[in-house]
């Protein structure tokens, strides 16, 4: 069963939620979203930088990160007003609860967006393609007329395309990207437009002669890796090609932080440390990983604890490369952090001090079943080879016309513009000559050689063909 993704996003969310603000303060006000209008850092002083822009702002060239000097000089009559979170938080919570209403698994991407999984509605896409997007229809009604903004909802099968595709046209629109529709909407778009593809990484994609989305995901992964690193370039390989086995996470639980400690049986120093210190936490990895498991938690981050001989408490913390809850990754991270602590010119070992206890602790624990996943998460070899089919025939089909183009052009320079229309006339000529005399041939008294074309329109044809062929 295919996944069906929403991704909403809130049109202008600043802006628009500046702009009820205000009307709610007074009625008589003018809507901000009607006018010139931007939410800009400090209005007071006209420094800082846009953070959001009405429509008509957009229009006379302001956008989003642009100085407030900048944005009044293209801008002249540009209204300013200041962002209020905490009224933008009322809003999104809002907007969040309405959602909810509408699918059991909804996660918030941002304080104005969030993705629904549709897929308990709607088993099968192709036959629930019209319910599906009126179902999308709906949501956007409900939160206009309850909340009074509009939002764009992307429609796919992972989150990626589904994000994709609520960029596209704004404001208050639907939008689908399903995987066939990929060569006609994704792969013309430019390269910075892919989710993921930040500045730098469009510069280096251009350098290379890589100017679309559609140009990207015709290149191979190791290509792809040369130019950007292995990470950038794996990404990009696989957004390019619309593939994400990333699932809408669901609210995540409370769940307490779990550590472990122990005081040692020597006083371990630089003399001793290598000896010590590795069974140590060995044995505390053990532990720790145990009462993970027991409680079906992963751990995000991986925090040290270190008393001294003179009874100071020392901590330090990392960030797992993935949640975990496996002793091996616990003792790896724990030894990192412990090496970094004690040895150097900085570390407590340089100050003559001694552990008399060890402890490591795990924090931001998450439950597996609400594992996030990046947008980027690798696909199956199935899904990847289906992608690498659909665009290998885009690019052959692209390089088919880009040559037929270069033939058309120069059999237009060498012998006219209307070289092509004879050739066709011809071809056409000739068919029809054959037609006749293959009817001719059944009459009674007929001989069967006169059911071949002449020399000169079989010759003629075959050089018409040969060209149609590409």
């Amino acid at each position: 069963m295919s996944r069906i993704v929403f991704h909403i996003d809130v049109n202008s969310a600043f802006l628009s939620w500046s702009a009820l603000e205000r009307l709610e303060q007074n009625p008589d006000s003018v809507d901000l979203r009607t006018i010139p209008s931007a939410v800009a850092g400090d209005v007071a002083s006209r420094h800082g930088v846009v953070t959001a822009a009405s429509i008509p702002a957009k229009r006379c060239g302001v956008h989003s990160g642009q100085p407030v000097s900048c944005a009044r000089s293209v801008c002249p009559g540009l209204v300013l007003v200041s962002a209020n979170f905490a009224y933008y938080r009322r809003r999104s919570a809002a907007f969040l609860e309405i959602l909810r209403r509408h699918s059991s698994a909804v996660e918030q991407f941002s304080i104005d967006e969030a993705f629904l999984d549709m897929s308990e509605r709607f088993s099968d896409r192709r036959q629930n393609e019209a319910a599906i997007r009126a179902c999308a229809a709906a949501i956007q009604t409900e939160i206009r007329e309850a909340l009074g903004f509009t939002v764009n909802v992307g429609i796919s099968e992972n989150k990626l395309l589904a994000k994709m595709a609520s960029d596209f046209e704004k404001p208050d629109k639907i939008h689908t990207l399903w995987p066939e529709e990929l060569p006609e909407k994704l792969y013309p778009l430019p390269i910075r437009s892919l989710f993921g593809v930040g500045g730098r990484s469009a510069e280096k994609l251009l350098r290379f002669g890589i100017h679309t989305i559609g140009e990207a995901a015709a290149t191979p992964c190791d290509v792809l890796q040369r130019i950007l690193g292995p990470s950038a370039g794996e990404a990009v390989y696989y957004s390019a090609r619309g593939l994400s086995r990333s699932e809408v996470r669901r609210e995540r639980p409370r769940a307490k932080s779990h550590s472990v400690e122990q005081t040692t049986a020597v006083d371990i120093d630089r003399a001793n440390m290598r000896r010590e210190l590795p069974p140590l936490l060995r044995e505390l990895a053990e532990e720790l990983s145990s009462r993970l498991k027991k409680a079906n938690v992963r751990a995000e981050t991986l925090a040290i604890i270190a008393k001294t001989t003179s009874f100071q408490r020392h901590t330090r913390q990392q960030r797992l490369d993935f949640p975990s809850n496996e002793a091996a990754d616990l003792e790896r991270c724990a030894s990192q952090l412990f090496l970094a602590l004690l040895e150097g010119e900085d570390g407590l070992f340089s100050k003559r001090e001694a552990l008399r206890l060890v402890g490591i602790g795990a924090a931001r624990l998450e439950d597996p079943q609400y594992q996030q996943l990046s947008l980027f998460s690798l696909p199956s070899p199935s899904e990847v080879r289906e992608a690498e089919q659909r665009a290998a025939a885009e690019a052959d089909r692209a390089e088919k016309r880009r040559k037929l183009g270069e033939m058309q052009a120069a059999i237009s320079a060498r012998y006219g513009d209307n070289a092509l229309l004879r050739g066709g006339e011809l071809l056409s000529a000739a068919k029809k000559e054959t037609r006749n005399a293959q009817a001719e041939a059944k009459k009674p008294g007929r001989q069967s050689t006169e059911t071949q074309p002449t020399d000169r329109y079989r010759k003629q044809e075959g050089n018409a063909d040969e060209h149609t062929d590409l």
